[in-house]
């Protein structure tokens, strides 16, 4: 899967991942109030312009906000279901009751999910290992997995409080996938060796994120398949801007100045 990310990940971006190997993508996240509101540049976020299986990323957190969106959206093209964040650590989300928070907050987050899947449409769920290092040790991510019936749940195995320079922490996946619901790895993963450990821990899948924008066919590449010169990408990237322009030109700068670049794994490799 290819993560949601802010500012990058426009339809162009997903139907080259999708096309270089990625099984489904995510649209960048989108503030509930902002869609209820009818603002403009937050309807450009999660607008679907191909048939790229995609899930729509929202940011949520109010019953009654959730239920006049879902009353007046109409589902195109790629739609694969909603997504709901609750990983973004930003304090201005903390503040607002969004994001990582709301792990603790399994009755409200079912309460969600329930309303989406009651709508027809599949639901996950993107979480970290709680808000901070107690909740992470306090083991509430457990809690919101168990309590939740979310088509999966993708599960970044850092805390709140971690940055990206912090090591994940995969040896949370085995617990995870012993609750018997559907586990997605998220967290630098960007080898092969590393989708056959998780494999292994019995996780469904994997979501990759900065490593999928530095080369798109690294989806294909973790199935086996060979690298796409990063050249070959950047002008296929363009050709399909032509196509499904973005919100604006921050997204094509963003995913320009990234492409190209080498992966360099945990171990030291160079990838791609």
């Amino acid at each position: 899967m290819m993560a949601p990310l802010e500012d990058t990940t426009d339809n162009a971006l997903r139907e080259l991942c999708f096309r270089h190997g990625a099984d489904l993508t995510f649209t960048p996240m989108a503030r509930l109030s902002g869609l209820v509101r009818r603002n403009k540049s937050t309807e450009k976020k999660i607008e679907i312009l191909n048939q790229v299986p995609t899930q729509i990323q929202l940011a949520a957190h109010m019953e009654h906000e959730l239920q006049a969106f879902l009353d007046t959206f109409e589902p195109k093209n790629g739609f694969r279901g909603i997504n709901f964040n609750l990983g973004c650590p930003s304090p201005n989300f903390i503040k607002e009751g969004l994001g990582c928070v709301l792990i603790k907050r399994v009755s409200k987050v079912k309460r969600l999910v329930d309303m989406v899947k009651n709508k027809g449409y599949p639901c996950s769920v993107k979480l970290r290992l709680g808000a901070n290092q107690f909740e992470k040790d306090m083991k509430v991510y457990l809690n919101l997995i168990k309590g939740v019936d979310a088509d999966f749940f993708i599960v970044h195995a850092r805390h709140g409080k971690q940055h990206y320079e912090a090591k994940p922490d995969y040896n949370a996946y085995p617990e995870c996938v012993a609750t018997g619901k559907n586990i997605i790895a998220n967290g630098n993963i960007d080898s092969r060796e590393k989708v056959a450990l998780l494999k292994s821990m019995g996780v469904k899948g994997v979501m990759i994120g900065r490593s999928g924008v530095k080369n798109p066919s690294i989806f294909n590449y973790l199935k086996g398949r060979q690298f796409t010169d990063s050249s070959i990408l950047k002008q296929e990237y363009l050709e399909l801007e032509k196509i499904c322009p973005a919100e604006n030109s921050r997204y094509m700068m963003n995913v320009l100045r990234r492409l190209g670049h080498k992966i360099v794994t945990d171990d030291g490799h160079v990838r791609g």
